[in-house]
């Protein structure tokens, strides 16, 4: 949107111009952010779709993966770094930029990159949305663009296990598959 202003008779006669002075406001309308993960593994294949809703500052995932364990729960993160020079072991540790305990969506206290279980069906496959208000597509502490995804072998106890890495980890147990979130092309309209 461009708002066209005109400046005339504001100032004193004798600073006045004889043309007359335009200025042109330019109001940035919020164009929702989307991102992507792709996870193209040996046996883990998919993708998840980040889409900013700006009318309730929530980020929607579209997730699709496939070569889960059958009816499974798998370890979800969003780790610190998106690093693949050793895999997925060169990720860091999961995104907790305001310094937080392990938990889960919905938790009140949780790593900003916690987002629970991937819950596979019977055939391997997660496939479903789910919708996070924690992480962010832009410029906050909470941007999770170019950080690396991370999917994990064992269920995610969501911080209520009686193990210390149970605080920290969930117990996810080890990397089977991961991703870096980069921006997105905008889908076609």
């Amino acid at each position: 949107m461009i708002i066209r202003y005109c400046v005339i008779d504001i100032y004193p006669k004798k600073y006045k111009h004889n043309t007359r002075t335009n200025i042109i406001i330019i109001m940035a309308s919020k164009t929702p952010i989307r991102a992507i993960a792709v996870f193209n593994g040996k046996k883990i294949k998919g993708m998840v779709y980040f889409t900013e809703n700006l009318q309730n500052n929530t980020v929607i995932m579209d997730i699709h993966i496939e070569g889960l364990r059958k009816n499974g729960l798998h370890g979800f993160h969003v780790h610190e770094c998106g690093d693949m020079s050793e895999e997925c072991e060169s990720m860091c540790a999961h995104f907790n930029p305001y310094g937080k305990q392990h938990g889960c969506p919905g938790d009140k206290e949780r790593h900003v990159g916690d987002l629970g279980n991937l819950i596979a069906n019977r055939n391997g496959i997660a496939h479903y949305q789910r919708i996070d208000d924690m992480i962010k597509l832009r410029g906050t502490k909470a941007n999770i663009i170019g950080r690396g995804l991370i999917i994990h072998a064992d269920e995610d106890d969501c911080g209520l296990g009686n193990t210390p890495d149970s605080l920290t980890t969930g117990n996810s147990g080890k990397r089977i598959a991961c991703a870096i979130i980069g921006y997105a092309k905008s889908p076609k309209k």
